[in-house]
């Protein structure tokens, strides 16, 4: 299959579903309605909610029923992106090659746009119109799953750790910590999402959350190398951040090439964990492959 136009045709209808979700930049209060938009719409792969989709996909689910709940998780995702940007967190000027959200509405506004973000991703997940096609038993256990992945058993934690582990020697254990939960949590979430829509059995589950752990730390062993390699009009900000800032990352610990084949075993492992799977797991085959060899 061409991954590629897999990801353009469900980037398109992700976004078609976000526009629909959040208010129109010019209802009052407008000024946090732009915010949210502007960085909503930067430009972002949608990775999160095309990886709900596929899992729900693999398990030969329809999926008009999860787009909302798909929905969600990039609206928390862009949320953590607005908060982590913020000069009091990693204080980053650009991101998607825009300028960051508090560098264009001012900090607070920017601080406003990611609260309303996230609390309009629950506003989503708990409103019977947008989510009639889901059984209540499993919409509860959605929303579970999202809500401790975005909290400080997930990435809260994990940008806790992040920000008290700069400029110090941690060890490897604890950069762990803070990949698979400030990154990987919520890409675990998100497949994970997707199995419980399409009603996974116990072993499918196990399996394709398997595979949504090891996706999120290659993805993030991959951001790594690309804070490094990456060329700023590619990756759509800064490189050479984590440097600056006295980051302990996969590379420092193992260097460039070393990083480069764990991010490759970690990717085939977790195309490995679906191995029970038939065809319709495919993309989900190749999305991990795409973390891997992606430039952005």
């Amino acid at each position: 299959m061409d991954i590629k136009t897999y990801l353009s045709a469900k980037k398109f209808i992700v976004d078609k579903t976000l526009d629909k979700l959040v208010p129109c930049a010019k209802m009052f209060p407008a000024s946090v309605h732009e915010a949210m938009r502007y960085s909503l719409f930067a430009g972002g792969k949608r990775v999160r909610p095309i990886l709900s989709i596929a899992a729900a996909e693999a398990l030969g689910a329809g999926t008009s029923g999860l787009l909302p709940l798909a929905g969600s998780l990039e609206l928390i995702h862009t949320y953590s992106l607005i908060h982590d940007d913020l000069p009091a967190m990693d204080d980053d000027d650009f991101r998607r090659g825009r300028p960051t959200c508090h560098k264009v509405y001012g900090e607070a506004i920017a601080i406003l746009a990611g609260d309303g973000l996230l609390n309009l991703a629950f506003e989503v997940l708990s409103d019977p119109r947008r989510t009639k096609a889901v059984p209540a038993n499993r919409l509860i256990a959605i929303i579970k799953e999202i809500s401790a992945a975005s909290g400080v058993l997930g990435m809260v934690g994990g940008q806790v750790v992040d920000m008290e582990s700069e400029g110090k020697e941690i060890d490897f254990p604890t950069l762990e910590y803070i990949h698979t939960h400030k990154t990987g949590a919520l890409i675990r979430a998100s497949v994970r999402v997707g199995a419980i829509y399409a009603k996974a059995s116990e072993k499918r589950l196990k399996a394709l959350t398997r595979y949504g752990e090891l996706a999120g730390l290659a993805f993030q062993i991959v951001d790594d190398i690309l804070d490094i390699t990456g060329k700023r009009e590619e990756i759509g900000k800064d490189v050479g951040s984590d440097l600056k800032k006295g980051k302990r990352t996969f590379p420092s610990f193992y260097g460039l090439e070393e990083s480069r084949l764990r991010a490759n075993e970690v990717a085939e492992k977790a195309v490995h964990s679906l191995r029970d799977f038939d065809r319709k797991a495919d993309p989900l085959r190749e999305l991990a492959k795409y973390i891997v060899n992606r430039v952005n």
